[in-house]
């Protein structure tokens, strides 16, 4: 079996010579989009590729060790790329730990760019020796150990330590939910109504709808005009991708101004590296691999789902959930709510799936379509679950 398949997004394209660049170059300027979409550029000499580079929408790739003229690496920034070095050692622990925080990840982020903090310099170094794994089994068993110890060091919080009384709401949505927008400003009520309530917010640990709900946690304790002067300092650095230092610092601004004592989980992971994790998730679970990502965040979310318009990922993992929910009996099928009628129904239809789905199963009368997060509380609030054991 491959080695490399769990640490590299499958349809990344990676790019080792400056002849494959100049052909990948040119299928995506005949396209419209213009986009560098899953690109990892190897040590590649982009010296007199400014013109290219200036035309390219490059937000999710990332550049390892390559060369650029005086303005080349300024270009690749200009709209998200990451222009990273590989570096020898590990940049991480294989060893027994605690979850990462905020401010483990985003160390020296104050004084330095995002591109050298150390979430930047493991996805950096996940990316450059995915491809070396296959004959570097000491570089996968380094990442799968980590993995390993992160899922352990979550069950021990979920069971034993931070939230073992406060039930996990998991908050699914898109990652491209902006700053200063309503949607954004619905959700931070929406993991401030969860955290008042009683329950702890878990999202996917990214930026979008998971930072506005880490965010209403934070801000589980502040009034409403408080709320909106946190969301006017976010709102000047909404981009996470094009902005990941100022995105990072303007959150740790708001952290400063607005001091919490509440907990939420975030559960990001490296194999969507180039989108950065919030910053007001207090306790984050970081994956190498993304499907064990996505099962265990889904399974210990054991108080509900509360599922936002979203797209590819989110309905995913809105069926994802119900695969689990369907086969359950009794108090084990956890509570799923959709928020958003006309989207779930007409935009993006799983409702009427979903459903249908659902008929006749325990998991029917655990399901609910709202347009509002007091309809969803309510909702979750009425039903009766038992906290479901862990895989692990």
């Amino acid at each position: 079996m491959s080695h490399i398949w769990p640490f590299l997004p499958a349809r990344a394209v990676n790019i080792t010579s400056l002849t494959e660049f100049d052909r990948l170059a040119a299928e995506a300027l005949a396209d419209h989009r213009a986009r560098g979409h899953g690109w990892r550029v190897h040590s590649v000499d982009l010296r007199e590729r400014d013109t290219v580079l200036r035309s390219l929408d490059l937000s999710d790739a990332i550049f390892i060790d390559c060369q650029y003229s005086q303005t080349g690496r300024q270009l690749v920034q200009s709209t998200g790329g990451l222009c990273m070095s590989s570096g020898a050692q590990l940049p991480f622990d294989t060893s027994t730990r605690e979850l990462y925080t905020p401010e483990e990840l985003y160390s020296g982020i104050r004084e330095q760019s995002y591109e050298h903090v150390p979430d930047a310099k493991i996805y950096a170094y996940s990316q450059q020796h995915a491809t070396s794994n296959a004959t570097d089994p000491e570089g996968a068993m380094a990442t799968t150990l980590h993995d390993h110890h992160i899922g352990q060091a979550m069950v021990a919080e979920v069971y034993d330590g931070v939230f073992k009384d406060s039930p996990l709401i998991g908050v699914m949505g898109g990652h491209d939910m902006a700053r200063g927008s309503e949607h954004y400003a619905q959700t931070v009520k929406l993991g401030q109504l969860i955290t008042q309530t009683g329950y702890a917010v878990a999202t996917g640990g990214g930026p979008g709808a998971m930072e506005a709900a880490n965010l209403g946690a934070w801000l589980a304790d502040y009034a409403q005009e408080e709320m909106e002067s946190a969301l006017q300092l976010l709102a000047t650095a909404p981009d996470a991708i094009a902005q990941r230092t100022q995105w990072a610092r303007t959150a740790l601004a708001v952290r400063d101004r607005f001091p919490s004592n509440h907990e939420s989980l975030g559960v990001p992971t490296w194999f969507y590296g180039h989108e950065p994790p919030n910053l007001f998730a207090t306790k984050i679970a970081k994956f190498f691999t993304n499907s064990i990502r996505e099962a265990i965040l889904l399974e210990q979310a054991n108080g509900g789902l509360i599922v936002l318009p979203g797209a590819a990922g989110t309905v995913q993992e809105i069926f994802q959930d119900a695969c689990e929910n369907y086969y359950a009996t009794g108090a084990r099928v956890v509570p799923m709510v959709l928020l958003g009628r006309k989207y779930w129904t007409e935009t993006m239809p799983a409702w009427p799936l979903l459903k249908a789905l659902a008929a006749e199963r325990v998991m029917e009368q655990k399901i609910a379509l709202v347009d509002t997060a007091q309809e969803a509380m309510e909702f979750i609030g009425s039903m009766s679950t038992l906290r479901r054991r862990t895989r692990w």
